[in-house]
């Protein structure tokens, strides 16, 4: 048996009729990871015995057909907190912190619905990054050529899912996390509109633009992940009491919807290969009913440095809690309580959470507060603004999820302002906070995956699922997997 080739709800199916038990799927999960985690390293910790555990009691109790995801396979990134488990955010600063004692709501909503969480997945340190070569540990390797990124900073989240280790995985995005991620490694990945999924239990980076999501292989499957993990939460004063549709129960039918094209995803910057894939994707939407008109969104080619002084600053603000005294790592080399705040953060921290940390200090420093922060505040509003004025025309917008295919470990990583850019085309979205869907949209001519970024007006996850549900459908990309060390089939 093989992940690769099983949906959600002809895994329902098998388990319901007893013809593969949910111990199967656990074995099946840990057999790949042992087969192919030493090259791809996705995963930073396993929960192998208590998984099997859970199986084995819900194998005893059985499927009475209500839980949405029973016995389904789960990787977490290791930024979202599950009671018992590591929570290192793939950082020396808590490579020592086994246990944060509770569990993300996310987690609680996975576990009602009778998931199986397998183990915590890889990212860049503290969701800082676009490569996964920030993590402090080591860097997860793409699936489909094993020496380039998988995206980041949710890469060993897309990773895992496109090697076929976990049905599904959670991660989060703030800048295109989910998205970039699940564009470079060929899955799906979602970031839901702000305050559609609750973010308690998720380790902060900036608090204004973190979202939690779900990649998965397949459209139907990330519509029903995130069915489970929406809702309001009253742990989360951002989120938003809003009804949650059933987004799995999918039609794909694209007859009269209207779609806007940015001229400005389509500009300098973006390479040949993915421009000429999103064009064609545009006439299959066209060939499905659907028309598409160019449109402009002004303002985007402000978003990467706005989104870097704001996500900056939230980042000094909400990283200031780890300073050596109540969790993760001390210094061993303080004489005095000052340098044990200074010596553990200088020790603990990366140089690229460093980077963000100082940056983000200086915009928000006396003297700097209106020149910088303040004024990217008001350009966000402006972004906000030029998607709100498109989306009362269009039903979506499309285009590209990220500029290029995934490049090779190590080529951007001395770079930090180029390794910034790549994010051009998800960061706006997190800006405004808009729902967005990145669906694998074709490969290059080197074998490697593109994507193509389905954004929407806000809470209508619904019409963006159905639009790529649609687009899938006809097109069956998902259906072509990685061979680990390159190539495909």
């Amino acid at each position: 048996m093989s992940l690769f080739d099983l949906s959600f709800k002809e895994l329902e199916r098998q388990l319901h009729n007893k013809e593969i038990t949910v111990e199967d799927l656990v074995d099946t999960s840990y057999k790949r990871i042992k087969e192919v985690d030493d090259d791809v390293h996705a995963f930073l910790s396993l929960n192998e015995e208590q998984a099997r555990e859970q199986a084995r009691e819900l194998d005893k109790a059985g499927h009475d057909g209500r839980a949405k995801l029973y016995g389904i396979p789960a990787g977490i990134k290791d930024n979202i907190a599950i009671k018992g488990q590591p929570l290192t955010c793939a950082s020396q600063f808590l490579r020592n912190f086994n246990d944060p004692l509770y569990n993300a709501t996310v987690v609680n909503k996975l576990n009602a619905e009778q998931s199986v969480t397998v183990g915590k997945l890889n990212l860049d340190e503290f969701a800082m990054g676009s490569s996964n070569e920030n993590s402090s540990f080591v860097p997860t390797r793409n699936p489909w050529d094993l020496d380039r990124v998988p995206g980041g900073s949710s890469g060993g989240s897309a990773a895992a899912v496109a090697a076929g280790e976990v049905l599904f995985a959670l991660g989060s995005d703030t800048g295109g996390s989910i998205r970039q991620p699940a564009s470079f490694c060929g899955v799906v990945g979602m970031k839901p509109t702000y305050g559609r999924v609750s973010r308690f239990g998720l380790v902060a980076f900036a608090s204004s633009l973190d979202h939690i999501g779900p990649i998965t292989r397949t459209v139907a499957d990330n519509a029903r992940v995130l069915e489970v993990i929406a809702g309001h939460d009253r742990m989360d004063s951002t989120s938003a009491d809003v009804d949650v549709p059933e987004y799995s129960n999918l039609t794909g039918d694209m007859t009269g919807m209207k779609i806007a094209v940015p001229k400005e995803y389509l500009a300098e910057g973006v390479s040949e290969e993915v421009k000429n894939t999103i064009l064609d994707a545009l006439k299959v939407y066209e060939s499905l009913g659907a028309t598409w008109e160019e449109v402009s969104l002004p303002h985007s080619k402000y978003a990467v440095a706005a989104y870097y002084l704001l996500s900056s600053s939230e980042a000094s603000a909400n990283l200031a809690r780890f300073d050596g005294v109540r969790y993760g790592v001390r210094s061993e080399n303080a004489e005095n309580m000052i340098d044990m705040f200074k010596l553990s953060r200088s020790e603990g921290f990366g140089d690229e959470v460093k980077r963000r940390i100082m940056l983000g200090t200086f915009a928000l420093s006396s003297g700097y507060y209106d020149a910088y922060y303040k004024k990217a505040q008001k350009v966000r509003t402006l972004i906000k603004q030029d998607f709100d004025k498109v989306l009362e025309e269009y039903d979506v917008i499309i285009g590209p999820t990220a500029p290029t295919t995934a490049f090779k470990i190590g080529e951007k990583i001395e770079d930090p302002l180029t390794m910034y850019a790549n994010d051009i085309l998800t960061i706006p979205v997190n800006l405004a906070g808009n729902p967005a869907l990145s669906v694998p949209a074709g490969f290059s001519e080197a074998g490697l995956p593109i994507g193509l970024q389905i954004i929407g007006r806000p809470f209508a996850e619904a019409t963006v699922y159905e639009a790529a549900y649609a687009y899938e459908q006809e097109t069956k990309h998902y259906l072509k997997k990685p061979h680990l060390g390159g190539g495909a089939s």
